[in-house]
């Protein structure tokens, strides 16, 4: 039996069940950016890194306000949510060189959405050749770098 190893995931396994209430309203209002991986906050929405990646750099922008429907929004939340998305695509170009993005919501839980309660966008990089065997045959994704070191890197160049 091949294995692969990424001991640095246990956290996040051991953990996804133990969270208390919507990590969106309750990672804002800490003061613990860096473990809780937000990379940007606005005035109405925040961007934070996906703990449980599709690629590398996979980030998250949701609003404050508890919401599940975007007809919810008001012209505010909807114009800063789009702003944030453009700017996580920029910040992502610049720091990764990807060659394009899924960008997409999966409203609802038949949808895909893990966390169906709290709307948010998916900003996912992608690379000329990043499918390969390992999802299709053992179905498993391979992140190359922790996400750590992904915040870190994302939030220094947002700092430089």
């Amino acid at each position: 039996m091949d294995r692969l190893w990424a001991p640095w995931r246990m956290h996040y396994i051991q953990s996804a069940d133990d969270q208390e209430g919507c990590i969106f309203c309750r990672f804002p209002t800490e003061e613990d950016d860096a473990n809780n991986l937000l990379v940007l906050r606005g005035r109405t929405a925040f961007v934070l890194l996906n703990a449980y990646p599709y690629s590398n750099g996979h980030l998250m922008v949701t609003p404050y306000r508890h919401t599940a429907e975007i007809s919810d929004l008001n012209a505010d939340e909807m114009a800063e949510l789009m702003a944030l998305t453009g700017d996580s695509i920029g910040l992502l170009r610049q720091v990764f060189r990807p060659d394009g993005f899924n960008v997409g919501m999966n409203l609802g839980r038949v949808a895909g959405a893990g966390i169906a309660d709290h709307l948010h966008i998916h900003v996912v990089p992608r690379w000329s050749g990043d499918t390969n065997f390992m999802p299709v045959i053992g179905d498993v994704r391979v992140i190359p770098e922790s996400l750590a070191v992904v915040h870190a890197q994302l939030t220094e160049r947002l700092n430089a």
